[in-house]
């Protein structure tokens, strides 16, 4: 029975069978579709299924990634350097710069899916693009990965951006000392790459070590001035939905929200966009804030209104509630506002350090009568 089983793979996979040869020749025909095609459907297949930051399967396998990265990293300048002569990988060495590409794609991809549903196209929109860039390069340029400074540049970024989640996801808390935890974390994992190039000559000498030391440094202090500057999304939070409503009350089945009808091209919108104001309505703003199981923090929403004659956006109001993370479609917390000016006004859903996770754009207009009736909804 062994024998026929043996005999059918090597036959079935024999590289005479005529269907492997189609197959082949297929793939040569149209090589040059294969790594759009690839890049299009791995993010695609990543979009579907990392659905959750705290999820730990997810974390493992990025996790695994990053081990990976760093061990093939080692073993491509190691086995270039004849230090390491395992003949598997010196007779395969030109499929290594291949695997630091997948591992690399493997985690840009996730980072880009988790921290684009932490951002609100403002100042952490920067860092955003960041990641896509390197996600879209890699694809590009990969050709290049056996460039040591690239190399060593896109581990740190990997790791950096890997522990700014994921180390609020384990303690269960967003404080900037984990934020900095994670950033020396992230030194050390590539000063542990480093010393074992040094050690076994794969860095050439003392100054191109202190070179690549200089450029992770370089990159740390970049990416402490974006925190701080708040140009990196409050990650591992995120707003689920958010919106402004003439009525918000809590049901059984959820808080039903009341909003003016909106015009048929706008059928998406399920909140008030123009606030007709009447002296006896409430304006109330809800947001659904995602954050990890069993993570507790303060969210902030901050109510200003844009002062023509300043010509410039005024504070109100900054209203505080706390939030415990687990649910899927977010913690809800709901503040109102009373006396309101006609004009433009914003509410910032933000976190104690001013941190911006969404933001709601409305307009007052005070009348006597509501023009359009409230639709009721669910939320």
């Amino acid at each position: 029975m062994l024998e026929k089983i043996n005999h059918f793979f090597k036959t079935f996979f024999s590289l005479e069978n005529p269907h492997i040869q189609m197959g082949i020749k297929t793939y040569r025909r149209f090589e040059h579709f294969a790594p759009p095609i690839s890049f299009v459907a791995g993010f695609s297949y990543d979009s579907m299924t990392l659905t959750r930051i705290d999820r730990l399967s997810d974390n493992l396998v990025l996790l695994g990634y990053l081990l990976m990265l760093g061990l093939t990293i080692l073993a491509y300048h190691l086995v270039e350097m004849n230090v390491l002569k395992y003949p598997p990988l010196v007779n395969n060495r030109h499929w290594i710069p291949v695997a630091i590409q997948f591992f690399l794609g493997g985690l840009f991809s996730a980072y880009v899916i988790f921290y684009f549903q932490s951002v609100s196209f403002t100042k952490g929109a920067f860092f955003l693009v960041i990641l896509l860039v390197l996600l879209i390069a890699n694809e590009i340029f990969h050709h290049r990965l056996t460039n040591i400074y690239l190399q060593i540049g896109l581990f740190f970024l990997a790791v950096f951006s890997f522990l700014t989640f994921f180390i609020p996801v384990v303690v269960k808390d967003i404080a900037t000392p984990w934020f900095l935890l994670g950033g020396i974390l992230s030194l050390g994992a590539v000063a542990g790459v480093l010393y074992l190039l040094y050690r076994y000559s794969a860095v050439k000498s003392s100054e191109q070590l202190v070179r690549l030391g200089a450029m992770v440094g370089g990159l740390y202090l970049m990416l402490n001035i974006f925190y701080f500057m708040n140009w990196i999304p409050p990650i591992p939070l995120s707003v689920r939905h958010a919106g402004v409503y003439h009525e918000v009350h809590r049901t059984e089945a959820g808080f039903e929200v009341a909003y003016q009808k909106q015009p048929w091209y706008a059928i998406w919108r399920q909140s008030d966009k123009v606030f007709e104001h009447t002296p006896a309505d409430t304006v109330w703003c809800m947001a659904a804030v995602f954050a990890p199981t069993e993570l507790r923090t303060r969210i902030y929403h901050h109510w200003q209104f844009f002062d023509d004659r300043k010509e410039s956006w005024t504070t109100t109001d900054r209203i505080r509630y706390p939030i415990v993370g687990g649910r899927d479609g977010g913690y809800r917390g709901v503040t109102f506002k009373k006396n309101v000016a006609e004009g433009k006004w914003r509410v910032t859903v933000e976190t104690e350090d001013t941190r911006v996770l969404g933001r709601v754009d409305f307009e007052i207009r005070a009348v006597d009568s509501l023009s359009l009736p409230l639709v009721r909804g669910i939320r």
